[in-house]
Formats: structure tokens, C-alpha cells, sequence
């Protein structure tokens, strides 16, 4: 149970609001250091990245961004250039609001696509920022994000005497390629720019990157990270650890959230390659539908798992006589397992975290993945989405 009390690092300050794009509650936030802060950011590669990731990216890169303004219920994507300056505006009428530089404002949006701003609300609503009391905690943040999540997801660990605390939304149309997936992490610890960039691409990298639900890449896609150092310097190692178990804690927190799903897949690939394989080969198997619906419904056809690695037919030194599958600590391959064995394995699938080992015996690279079961409720939210 997440507490309300939760507060944001040192330094940070936050306010979360109905602009009225959804019927009742909060659909906008924003989270901003009152000191200077580095920055670092990946983001989606969609060749329909919306306005908000086309201005982000530059801000985030620049390593100076310190503050963070999130739109639900609007992806603003696939607007033309009435979109880019909406979002250009929103940017402005945020910094006038909370007295940061446009260009030190990251932006977010995640919604419906092809949608444009509803600017007469937005600048009515962002009119009273300049009032507004900046008292909001990240289950506040996490709430306004979210659009068909059914939970908030907040993360935090301490690093020294600083604090890392990360707030994501997502449940559908998530396999980040950067990186609807939205994540943002802030720290009171020092780290200059390029120091970070590089930590958060490491941490980007072994996570988000290793998430998906239903295969479908984001053009909206943002994960970010502001620094402001009010703590002061930790240990380079440490944060990098911190950093990437605040985001491992996330990433598996939206794949449990995933549209319509029941339980949590993790598919780890051993003895591959180099991590490219190891990763192709766990994503095969946990983005296949037919090893999505078997574990959703407890249905031990292993042979779902040796189709979904066997579609990776290019992949060099693969031999399907040295390759085993595991479901728990349970052989399927090359075991074969009879009646009594199928009922065990069935049991090991009726539990809300699937774990699914591939040994593939080429090599010493490994990858683990995060994934979800499909159900027929995924159908239902997703055939009935805009209507």
C-alpha cells in the first residue's frame, strides 16, 4: 500500500490539478526543482513521436531541464503543426506558472491519439498555477498520469543520504523503444549531466527496455531523470545501483498493471550469444500471444515456448537438441513431461508471476524480460478505447 504522506527528494516541489480532459479527478501535473538540476532522457523512436517528445528531447539532452509537466487523457499526437504549438504554448504557460525557463520544461503527453489540445481548458486551468499551492506527493503525480491503469506506481531507495523516487504511468501499447509509457525519476544526489545520461541510458536500458505488454511502441514514450544535488555527491556506483532498481521496480510494477492482466511473465534467456540475442529470444517468447493466453489460462503447452524461440530462425548457434525450458524449476524441454508432470506445470502457471527460463547453451550472455498474460479483457478495453 503506497503512502499518501510519501514526499519528493529534496528540493523538488509538486502540483497536480483537473484541467478538465477527463470527466472527474486530476489530469495534469507538474514536478520542478527550485534549484538548478541535471537532466537526462530517452524517448520513444515512433516515427509519429508526438510534439511533446520532439521538444523534450532537446531539454533533456541539454542536461539542465529541471522541471517535468505531465497531460493525461491527450496524447497530442498526429496534430500537424497546430499540435507543436500547443504544446509550445503549454510549455510557455507552465514556466510563466512556476517561474522555470520554457526551455528547462520537459513535457509529457499520453491519451488518445490524433486528438488536439483542448487549449481553452488548458490555458484556463494553468491561469491559477501561478497560486497554486505546490504542496502535492508523487501518489498525487502518479494519479493525474494515469489513463487506463488500474493502480499508481511509485518507487523509491536511498543512495547515502539522498533519496531516488521514480512515479510511472502505462498499461497498454507498451514495448519502449528508446526507450502508453511514461516514467520520471527524481534525486536529490549530485551527478553532473553526462555523468547521468549515461547512468539512465545503463538503467533505461536493463528495464523499460526489457518491458512489454502487448508489443506495440508509443509515440509517446518519455522516461526521464532530474538530478538537483541538494543532498550532495554520493558514491557514482551506488546511485547507478539505486537508479536501476527504482526503474526494475517500475518496469515490473506496469507489467503486472498491463491491460486486462492476471499475472506477471518474466522470461529469462541464458547462454546466448551476446545480450542482442538473449534479448531477441526472451522478448519472442514473452510477446507471443499463444505463450501469453497458455499462462493465462494455467495451460501447460509448453511447445507455445520452443514455437516462439524456434521464429528466431536467423539467430546463429541456436540448436534446438542443446536448448532447455524451464517454467519455475520445472523442465518442459527437452523433458517432455507426461500426465502427472503436465499437472505440475499446469500448477506452476496458475500463480500470478510466471517465470519462464530458456538455457540456450551458446554462449555466456543472458536477458531477462518482463511481460503479462492476455486476456479477453485486453479485447474489451482496447476494442471499446475511444468509444
Amino acid at each position: 500500500m503506497l503512502d499518501d504522506r510519501l514526499e519528493f527528494p529534496r528540493g523538488f516541489a509538486a502540483h497536480a490539478a483537473p484541467l478538465g480532459l477527463r470527466d472527474s479527478g486530476d489530469d495534469f501535473a507538474v514536478v520542478f526543482s527550485r534549484i538548478p538540476a541535471s537532466s537526462a532522457g530517452v524517448f520513444t523512436r515512433s516515427l509519429f513521436a508526438g510534439p511533446s517528445v520532439t521538444l523534450s528531447r532537446g531539454r533533456a539532452k541539454s542536461g539542465k531541464a529541471r522541471a517535468i509537466a505531465v497531460v493525461a487523457k491527450n496524447a497530442n499526437v498526429a496534430n500537424g503543426d497546430q499540435g507543436m504549438r500547443d504544446a509550445a504554448e503549454l510549455s510557455v504557460l507552465v514556466g510563466s506558472g512556476i517561474g522555470v525557463d520554457p526551455d528547462e520544461i520537459v513535457v509529457a503527453s499520453t491519451g488518445v491519439i490524433g486528438r488536439p489540445y483542448p487549449m481553452a481548458l488548458i490555458r484556463s486551468g494553468l491561469a491559477k498555477l501561478r497560486s497554486a499551492p505546490f504542496e502535492s506527493g508523487p501518489t498525487d503525480v502518479a494519479k493525474a498520469m494515469m489513463t487506463t491503469d488500474t493502480v499508481l506506481k511509485v518507487s523509491e531507495q536511498t543512495v547515502g543520504n539522498a533519496r531516488v523516487l521514480g512515479v510511472a504511468k502505462g498499461v497498454g501499447m507498451i514495448e519502449p523503444d528508446m526507450a502508453t509509457m511514461l516514467a520520471f525519476v527524481f534525486t536529490d544526489a549530485e551527478a553532473e549531466p553526462a555523468l547521468l545520461d549515461r547512468l539512465w541510458r545503463r538503467a533505461t536500458d536493463e528495464t523499460f527496455n526489457c518491458l512489454s505488454v502487448d508489443t506495440d511502441t508509443s509515440t509517446s514514450d518519455t522516461a526521464v531523470v532530474l538530478a538537483n544535488g541538494a543532498a550532495g555527491p554520493v558514491s557514482e556506483a551506488k546511485l547507478g545501483v539505486a537508479l536501476r532498481e527504482v526503474c526494475r521496480d517500475l518496469t515490473i510494477q506496469l507489467a503486472r498493471d498491463g491491460e486486462g492482466a492476471t499475472k506477471l511473465i518474466t522470461v529469462t534467456a541464458s547462454g546466448a550469444a551476446d545480450d542482442r540475442q538473449a534479448r531477441r529470444i526472451a522478448k519472442a517468447v514473452v510477446n507471443s500471444p499463444l505463450v501469453k493466453t497458455a499462462v493465462h489460462g494455467a495451460d501447460p503447452n509448453w511447445g507455445r515456448v520452443a514455437m516462439a524461440i524456434g521464429k528466431c530462425y536467423d539467430e546463429p548457434g541456436i540448436d534446438p537438441d542443446r536448448v532447455e525450458i524451464y517454467f519455475g524449476d520445472l523442465q518442459a524441454y527437452p523433458a517432455r513431461p507426461g500426465p502427472e508432470g503436465l499437472s505440475a506445470l499446469a500448477t506452476v502457471m496458475k500463480a500470478d508471476h510466471v517465470d519462464i527460463t530458456v538455457e540456450l547453451a551458446n554462449g555466456e550472455a543472458s536477458a531477462t524480460v518482463y511481460g503479462c498474460d492476455l486476456s479477453a479483457e485486453y479485447v474489451h478495453i482496447n476494442a471499446d478505447y475511444t468509444t
